[in-house]
């Protein structure tokens, strides 16, 4: 039956056609959908979760596909970091049953910290890779990727970018699941257990594999030619190609190339569709991986063809393409010159829409208590990966570093320990203050500030519980604060070991944040709702008064699974001072003819304005 999907949801029912017999990942923007359709569609006999995080992902699903089971791995290009670990030694290893391990990459970026580029880390790991261009060849490319780890053996890379993940098209649904069939672990230890003899012998191996995989890439059903024979190309791949053949059509003339398997590189196929051509602009997205082969080939061929693209220039080196932007690339490789135009009626700027927290959202009343506690005093606010990364726009300014998952809580040790064993000098602080000499005048150096890591719940669960082991076992003096909004907000509130529930629709025993903070030996571990602004002061206070690891999680669901129907109003006691704007920064609070208003449509009466309000005149909240 045709179905109208997303192309995270083509890419979950081309895994079901494909009969796969395992699903794991981590959510994770753009790639989060696909775990969630399978869930939707009859998959009787098909284990699906939400890993811990995409490592564990990854690991389990290897026992599936060293059992012969066809196993699918979804996350997002930095996820793909976490899960590198066991992804390297299984390139060496290989697989019985078919592995794909769904990569989603994020030009712009859009809602990531990097715009890495996943054909990178398939070399890199000497592994396939497979480059969608649209939800429907998703849809059919990935039922291919199955089929070529189990023809070689190898765990392969799928690599949709966010315009494929989120754009919508009809693919034929199966009609029933049917899982692949197959016989289960069979012990080899000489195959399955890793050791430095295996990896040289395997290494070996490897390479000469890829060589035949390229060659039969070379005959791949994606990898084509349109336009005419002509010494002029394009060669795209990816979401590139769609956009270059949306201008190409009105130019038949030009040759064009396509590569929908950039890794290894179909070096046949390729030298076949150069013959008679001078010069090739590569369009492509993220790094100039297209455009290094080609020069590679060329210079390992002898070819006499000038290569454009990033690395001259005329492509940009960051950020998305798109139809307009290949146009006008392409226009200027053809020396086309548009006709001139009447001047286009002046449209107004979009209105900027700063990324902020939610209305109501728990986390702002976290950090307002934090900052109320800690006013006058010397801190470090590490922040994470989040909703709560938007702690750090104004007024609230509550985050002063966030690098990836799990590092607020182990950046914060390293604050705490540089500024409290080590002066900006060199010099040993501890040494000083034993009394071998005096500290010398520094930047503040001798004021010893407080450290603090923001981790949401289930970040913690993700990467947060060796950095909490690591600042316990090394003694540092850091507050960790857990913002436990019961979720995993910023990308769809899928369930984690918290919520007691999983992918399988099982009710299960839910892990204990405490429990595991008190049984790891933290110094105080304190649960407080934080939209009690004043008791969360006072844990706060109480926690950073205390030496070494401490705890404070600030427990309150998001206003997305648990909306409220109270409502705060203005009563006529407001002397506008504006307090509850400036130090909140609430999004349903605002000025209406230079008045302070509550837009009730956003409000989701938390609170928190009441109790910063200076004369109370905030009320309907309680």
């Amino acid at each position: 039956m045709k179905e109208y999907v997303m192309g995270n949801g083509a890419i979950a029912l081309g895994a079901l056609k494909a009969g796969v017999n395992i699903a794991c990942g981590y959510p994770g923007t753009p790639s989060s959908e696909i775990i969630e359709t399978i869930a939707k569609y009859p998959h009787e006999g098909l284990h699906l979760e939400w890993s811990v995080n995409e490592k564990a992902a990854l690991e389990v699903a290897a026992a599936a596909a060293y059992s012969g089971a066809r196993a699918l791995v979804t996350m997002k290009q930095v996820g793909l970091n976490v899960a590198s670990d066991p992804l390297m030694s299984l390139a060496y290893v290989g697989v019985e049953g078919g592995m794909v391990v769904v990569s989603a990459d994020d030009p712009g970026p859009i809602s990531s910290q990097t715009e890495q580029d996943s054909r990178r880390f398939a070399e890199f790991a000497r592994i396939p890779v497979f480059d969608p261009s649209s939800p429907e060849e998703a849809f059919e490319m990935i039922q291919d990727a199955f089929e070529y780890s189990e023809k070689y053996k190898t765990p392969v890379i799928f690599r949709p970018t966010t315009r494929v993940d989120h754009g919508y098209a009809s693919v034929e649904a199966p009609d029933t699941y049917i899982p692949k069939e197959f016989d289960g672990f069979k012990k080899d230890a000489g195959r399955f257990v890793i050791f430095p003899r295996l990896s040289y012998k395997n290494h070996g191996m490897i390479e000469e594999r890829n060589v035949r995989i390229g060659e039969d890439f070379s005959s791949y059903r994606f990898n084509t030619t349109e336009g005419a024979a002509s010494e002029k190309a394009v060669l795209s791949g990816g979401i590139s190609y769609m956009y270059a053949k949306e201008f190409l059509k009105d130019h038949p003339e030009v040759k064009h190339i396509r590569i929908a398997t950039a890794y290894p590189f179909p070096e046949s196929f390729v030298l076949e569709k150069l013959k008679g051509v001078k010069e090739v602009m590569c369009l492509e997205e993220l790094s100039p991986y297209l455009e290094e082969q080609l020069l590679k080939l060329a210079g390992k061929h002898g070819l006499s063809v000038k290569v454009y693209g990033k690395l001259t220039g005329h492509v940009p080196a960051m950020g998305e393409n798109s139809a307009d932007s290949a146009k006008a690339i392409l226009e200027r490789y053809l020396g086309i010159q548009e006709a001139e135009k009447a001047a286009p009626e002046e449209i107004p700027p979009l209105p900027a829409r700063p990324p902020v927290l939610c209305a109501g959202c728990p986390h702002r009343a976290s950090f307002y208590a934090v900052k109320k506690a800690m006013e006058g005093q010397k801190t470090y606010y590490c922040g994470d990966i989040g909703c709560y990364t938007l702690g750090n726009a104004m007024p609230l300014d509550m985050v002063d570093t966030c690098l990836c998952m799990g590092a607020g809580v182990t950046m914060a040790q390293g604050f705490s320990h540089i500024d409290k064993e080590v002066l900006p000098n060199g010099k040993s602080l501890k040494r000083l203050k034993a009394g071998a000499g005096s500290p010398e005048p520094s930047s503040g150096a001798e004021k010893e500030g407080k450290a603090f890591a923001f981790i949401g719940d289930s970040t913690f669960f993700a990467s947060g519980l060796t950095g909490v082991v690591n600042a316990v076992y090394n003694e540092a003096d850091i507050t960790v604060c857990i913002l436990d909004n019961s979720t995993t907000a910023m990308t769809g509130h899928q369930p984690h070991p918290g919520t007691g529930r999983n992918m399988m629709g099982h009710v299960t025993q839910k892990v204990s944040i405490p429990a595991i903070l008190e049984a790891i030996g933290l110094t105080k571990v304190v649960t407080v709702d934080p939209l009690d602004l004043e008791k969360a002061v006072a844990a706060v206070k109480e926690c950073t008064a205390l030496e070494g690891v401490k705890a404070i999680i600030f427990k309150s669901p998001c206003i997305a699974i648990e909306r409220s129907s109270k409502k705060c109003v203005i009563t006529d006691s407001c002397v506008n001072c504006k307090k509850c704007i400036r130090e909140t920064g609430c999004p349903a609070l605002s000025l209406t003819e230079g008045r302070v208003n509550i837009d009730a449509s956003l409000c989701t009466g938390c609170g928190l304005c009441a109790q910063v309000c200076p004369v109370s005149a905030i009320g309907g909240a309680s």
